[in-house]
């Protein structure tokens, strides 16, 4: 295996041990910890395993944190009116509402509910706006993830042809922004793309989020390109993988992201990243 590996749950723990050190600061100052508030409505597995993740983040830096548990039959309304008191609560400086959300309840109308200055997701329109005019301020956890990851690699993005695979707005669309804030090309790719393989094998830059174990082989990967890969799929065995064939990809490319310990652990590290900056833009 040629490329050298993009340590994602090394790179969170170094982040996670800088806002640690941020919020010993502010408390030496006499200023107050920052606050995250998530609220899960039901009861989806995989979500109270994810806000399980989160709260042990925030305690191992020392944030507030807060979980609001809903049960699934809570109406949009109640859940919007939850949103309005974490939104005027002077201690929370970020509010997340878990997804996925009850059929019944619109995602769009929850995430326009959130003040944007506590949208440490990154969803509001006003935040997505705002990094589509170069102007960022709360960004999108999983590709600010990645930019701190490509930023480790030392490799400079200005002028580098990214391929993104995936046009979701957790992922793909916010990530488009980013890299092309960065100075990149950019070309998107998604469901109906033709010649999939001939676009990513002329990239120096892939980032695959499309949630489709090994779509991409090995052998389309541009020699000396740089690999992210967002994907988390179970195979066969019940192992976790990618959505790029691991192996066969790290003969060609310089740099690759692993899975499981990647772009995971980074998303969970950008969102204490977010709560930070957050609370200083209210003290």
């Amino acid at each position: 295996m040629a490329a050298e590996i993009i340590d994602g749950k090394a790179i969170a723990a170094d982040l996670r041990r800088e806002a640690r050190e941020a919020v010993e600061q502010r408390l030496s100052q006499g200023r107050r910890r920052p606050g995250l508030a998530v609220v899960l409505v039901g009861e989806d597995g995989p979500s109270q395993i994810y806000v399980k993740h989160k709260r042990r983040d925030c305690s191992e830096v020392g944030f507030v944190s807060e979980q609001h548990d809903l049960p699934a039959n809570t109406s949009e309304q109640e859940l919007l009116a939850c949103v309005d008191a974490l939104n005027s609560a002077d201690h929370i400086d970020g509010v997340l509402v878990q997804t996925p959300l009850p059929e019944h309840i619109d995602p769009h109308s929850v995430i326009n509910r959130i003040d944007p200055a506590k949208d440490v997701d990154g969803f509001h329109p006003e935040n997505v706006g705002r990094l589509a005019l170069g102007l960022p301020g709360l960004r999108s956890c999983t590709p600010q993830g990645i930019m701190t990851m490509l930023a480790r690699t030392g490799r400079e993005l200005t002028g580098l042809d990214a391929v993104i695979l995936g046009r979701s707005s957790i992922v793909g669309r916010p990530m488009s922004l980013e890299l092309l804030n960065a100075g990149c090309t950019i070309t998107v790719c998604h469901s109906r793309t033709q010649g999939l393989a001939g676009k990513v094998s002329q990239a120096d830059l892939v980032v695959a989020a499309v949630g489709r174990e090994g779509l991409v082989k090995g052998d389309w990967i541009k020699p000396g390109a740089a690999v992210i890969d967002v994907g988390m799929n179970r195979n066969a065995d019940g192992k976790v993988v990618g959505d790029v064939d691991f192996q066969a990809a790290a003969e060609r490319a310089d740099w690759i992201s692993p899975v499981p310990g990647g772009v995971g652990p980074m998303t969970r590290a950008s969102l204490l990243r977010n709560t930070l900056s957050a609370a200083q833009a209210a003290d």
